[in-house]
């Protein structure tokens, strides 16, 4: 019997309690890292919606502008349309929020502003339309394209006027904060756990 005692009371493996630390360092992880924020998942979803929309401004502008310098028409709506071009470039490119464009377009970083340059574009491409019967599809595809970015124009400035960009980038801050720290913890978890693991199989 005082031998089963003590076999009782006996400490387990160190092997076995850094398994044990590391297993449940895993499970605080797992903890510290919720699910996707669903306000950041529904702006990502719209953000890919203006991006492909402004790229398809692109290209019908990209269409009308060789149009009209091909056939030498109207090389004022050629030129016109090379500079809605370059616009619609720039609201791909902050959609895409780069750090880089940010800092030199301070402005893109709220959302009324970014609207509104939309919303410039959406006119942009609409402007000087041709009704003659051979060009009926690019008519068309002119004003699916500014009527679509119009629309996320007016989205992003009505929710820039009521906040939702300021909650936004707050929100982004703390899961990427909270993302930095599961790292943290999962890097520590891998550097104790890996040794020990290694140390215990030699010692069984």
């Amino acid at each position: 019997m005082a031998q089963r005692g003590e076999a009782e009371t006996l400490p387990l493996h160190p092997a076995l309690s850094r398994v044990s630390s590391s297993s449940s360092r895993a499970r605080a992880a797992a903890a510290v890292r919720p699910g996707p924020d669903p306000l950041l998942v529904i702006c990502r979803c719209f953000s890919f919606v203006t991006s492909l929309t402004a790229i398809l401004c692109v290209a019908v502008n990209v269409l009308s502008a060789v149009r009209s310098f091909k056939d030498g028409s109207d090389v004022f709506d050629g030129i016109f349309r090379c500079y809605a071009v370059v616009v619609a470039f720039i609201v791909v490119v902050a959609e895409t929020e780069w750090g880089f464009v940010i800092k030199f377009w301070k402005i893109l970083e709220y959302w009324a502003g970014r609207g509104m340059l939309q919303i410039f574009v959406a006119v942009m491409t609409r402007a000087f339309p041709d009704y003659s019967s051979n060009q009926k599809e690019l008519v068309l595809l002119q004003n699916i394209a500014s009527y679509m970015l119009l629309a996320c124009g007016l989205v992003y400035v009505i929710s820039g006027i009521l906040c939702i960009g300021f909650l936004k980038r707050a929100r982004q801050k703390k899961e990427i904060t909270r993302e930095q720290a599961v790292k943290d913890l999962e890097l520590c978890n891998y550097v104790l756990a890996g040794p020990s693991l290694c140390g215990g199989h030699g010692m069984i």
